[in-house]
């Protein structure tokens, strides 16, 4: 049914989840997953950094995120399960946007993503990208709380 699904990762607990979830259904139906994880190009204060800070802070964030992707292929594999990586910045610096997008470019039939589940102001000051992945994806979305 499903022989391509998109996993962003992020590091978070909730995201972990929702790789545990990919991976028992990609082993059920012969799926592939692809993982993903989104680089933020601006991250916050940091418009005030010099250039070798700002060089030096892109290069950590690729180096974590290159950890994070081999330690989720490896969990895939262990469990048998076809997997490959991506890692893209996200286009104006939403990464809701780029989970769609590569979803779409990536063929894939499913996205599992993780969500913290936030309610009330915590919701309205750091929104959720999960929920606008459900409100922007042509595909359908497998939502996961931790």
């Amino acid at each position: 049914m499903y022989e391509r699904i998109l996993v962003p990762l992020d590091g978070s607990p909730t995201a972990q989840q929702g790789l545990q979830q990919a991976r028992q259904l990609a082993r059920q139906l012969g799926s592939t997953l692809v993982l993903l994880h989104v680089l933020e190009p601006y991250p916050y204060g940091m418009e005030f950094a010099s250039a070798e800070t700002w060089e030096s802070l892109i290069d950590g964030m690729r180096e974590q995120a290159t950890r994070l992707l081999a330690d989720g292929r490896a969990q895939a594999e262990a469990g048998g399960v076809k997997v490959e990586t991506l890692m893209v910045e996200a286009p104006d610096g939403r990464v809701c946007d780029a989970i769609v997008q590569q979803a779409q470019a990536q063929f894939c039939g499913l996205i599992v993503i993780g969500t913290h589940g936030r309610r009330g102001i915590s919701h309205a000051l750091l929104g959720s990208d999960a929920e606008r992945v459900l409100r922007l994806s042509p595909v359908p979305v497998l939502s996961v709380r931790a």
